[in-house]
């Protein structure tokens, strides 16, 4: 088979589940780069790209729960920043020991990356990320009225912080990524969507903004940007599925750019589960019609080596 260019999604969630902790993190993590070290054993050039939505809440919490004046709570931009480097450094570990382990020489690096969006992108007057603890609503009321934060009802389950959730429209770092990835290294980047920033009109620089990026949409935009032969994105089961959960439930194996759009338009994917990954996927083979796009479970990797596995994007 010959060699390829593989941008690879790993979802937050893969990383953390119910134990906290870094050496659990750290566990699912030596985990997963046996199965990503596959892909590397096969000849194939890997970015990796991973979620960090369970860890960045979290964060939020210890920063909320400190807070005071001597030691003011940091900003969201700055707290994805500390995740992406905190996972990255972790997958980055795993995967060299991993490599060790397997007698192969392969360098890999993490990337901490700055996505730019538009200060003018409609997320910004409709925030709909929620991120943090669970309030009541009279709780959620005094700390709108404190901080000018967005507190909606997240599934009737209590009144959350939301933020919102630009389009990714260039990543800072894409050259130099570029420029390790045809060097030979397993580069790890884009991590939490990356850091979101917009260009200050006036002075043209880069300032963080309270926001956060969707994992999937920074990947789709990266193997773009690389012309990536595959975008694989990796989720919670096998394949996507319509009418799911009904009798007439129905698994997508190999599928079409037109075919897909119908299906999106007919609602038969999850808001802010399923959909935002069939439409990255969708959006990379129409930018990118030479690549195709594989959305799958970390699990049946295997079969995705081969291009046998997992629902199969390409363009009509």
């Amino acid at each position: 088979m010959a060699k390829r260019k593989i941008v690879i999604a790993l979802g937050g969630n893969a990383i953390l589940s119910r134990d906290a902790s870094a050496k659990a993190q750290q566990e699912a993590l030596a985990q997963t780069a046996k199965y990503l070290v596959q892909f590397i054993k096969k000849g194939d050039d890997l970015i990796i790209t991973h979620g960090n939505g369970p860890q960045v809440g979290n964060l939020l919490l210890q920063q909320t729960a400190a807070d005071s004046y001597e030691n003011p709570a940091l900003p969201l931009d700055t707290l994805v920043a500390m995740t992406e480097g905190s996972i990255s450094y972790w997958l980055q570990n795993a995967l060299i020991n991993e490599l060790r382990k397997q007698s192969i020489d392969k360098e890999v690096v993490s990337v901490v990356t700055e996505v730019l969006v538009s200060a003018n992108d409609p997320a910004f007057k409709n925030p709909s990320k929620p991120i943090g603890p669970f309030l009541s609503e009279e709780e959620a009321y005094l700390q709108g009225k404190m901080t000018g934060a967005v507190y909606k009802l997240d599934a009737g389950r209590g009144w959350r912080k939301v933020v919102a959730s630009p389009k990714p429209i260039a990543i800072q770092e894409i050259e130099a990524i570029k420029s390790l990835m045809e060097a030979g290294t397993v580069v790890i980047t884009a991590g939490g969507g990356g850091i979101p920033v917009i260009e200050d009109p006036k002075t043209k620089d880069l300032v963080g903004v309270e926001a956060v990026i969707d994992k999937d949409f920074v990947s789709q935009l990266l193997a773009e940007k690389i012309e990536a032969d595959l975008l694989i994105i990796l989720t919670g089961v096998d394949h996507v599925y319509i009418h799911y959960g009904k009798p007439n439930q129905e698994k997508l194996e190999k599928i079409r750019a037109s075919q897909l759009k119908t299906w999106i338009d007919q609602q038969q994917f999850a808001a802010g589960s399923m959909l935002p990954k069939v439409e990255a996927a969708l959006a990379f083979v129409e930018a990118y019609p030479k690549g195709k796009a594989i959305i799958t479970s970390l699990e049946n990797v295997g079969k995705v080596i081969s291009e046998k596995g997992g629902t199969q994007i390409m363009i009509d």
